[in-house]
């Protein structure tokens, strides 16, 4: 079934109303008609299977089945830092960040980054939030990443304290792996990822980051491109700790 995120204040009692962009697209684009079931969600991680019952292209209107639990977000909440790049990058990077399950997405500004004044990106935040949440809705997921306003890296390493754990990416790091990283009961806890700038961090900016609590990992021998980097990193997090907690589920099932 198709799945459109709606505003809480769609469902009125047993029925939607959906916003007018998402009639258009079921009238013109998906050429859905009365009677199709979809997906409406509220963006808490519920969603309603919905029929509908009136649909135009101005004007789409539905009555609610039954609820469900969305079962494909992931325990960890991941907050990645991500370092501005050119445009078609960052967009193309936040879309697949969300597919992998990042919670939470915050543009930096780094010493190497093409942008160098937070200001400058304001305005691309409506198109940001749409490809985040026509991501989520492709990939099935039960929220829209929250896209925090831009930092500059100093001031974002310094909330490491918000996080059980924090790493940061560094082609510099040899030693330690980002999986060796992990703890082991790191599912259902907050974790902070830094990913920098084409061209790498600068080595005053690590020595920052470590100094804040912020663990230099090495995602592998081979240096990777910025938007690689972010998508390979979060999707190593992600599953790793539901892979954990798969074991862990087992194990008590065994007992």
């Amino acid at each position: 079934m198709h799945r459109f995120f709606v505003p809480v204040t769609a469902f009125q009692s047993e029925v939607v109303e959906f916003p007018p962009e998402c009639a258009r697209q079921m009238a013109q684009v998906l050429r859905l008609t009365p009677g199709c079931k979809v997906i409406a969600l509220d963006g808490s991680g519920s969603e309603a299977v919905v029929e509908i019952t009136r649909l135009s292209a101005r004007q789409a209107n539905g009555v609610v089945l039954g609820w469900q639990k969305n079962e494909r977000e992931p325990a960890l909440h991941l907050t990645l830092g991500l370092a501005l790049t050119q445009r078609e990058k960052f967009e193309w990077t936040l879309q697949k960040v969300t597919e992998v399950g990042v919670s939470k997405i915050v543009p930096l500004v780094t010493r190497r980054s093409l942008v160098q004044l937070p200001s400058q990106v304001l305005e691309k935040y409506p198109r940001w939030q749409r490809i985040l949440q026509e991501a989520a809705e492709q990939s099935g997921r039960g929220i829209v990443p929250v896209l925090d306003e831009p930092k500059i890296l100093p001031d974002f390493i310094m909330q490491s304290r918000d996080f059980d754990f924090a790493l940061i990416a560094w082609e510099g790091e040899t030693q330690r792996l980002l999986q060796q990283a992990v703890p082991p009961s790191a599912c259902q806890k907050r974790a902070g990822l830094l990913i920098g700038p084409e061209g790498g961090w600068e080595w005053e900016e690590v020595q920052q980051a470590g100094q804040a609590g912020w663990l230099p990992v090495s995602l592998g021998r081979r240096i990777l491109r910025t938007e690689t980097a972010a998508i390979v990193a979060a999707a190593l997090l992600i599953t790793l700790c539901e892979a954990n907690q798969t074991g862990e589920d087992h194990d008590q099932s065994a007992d």
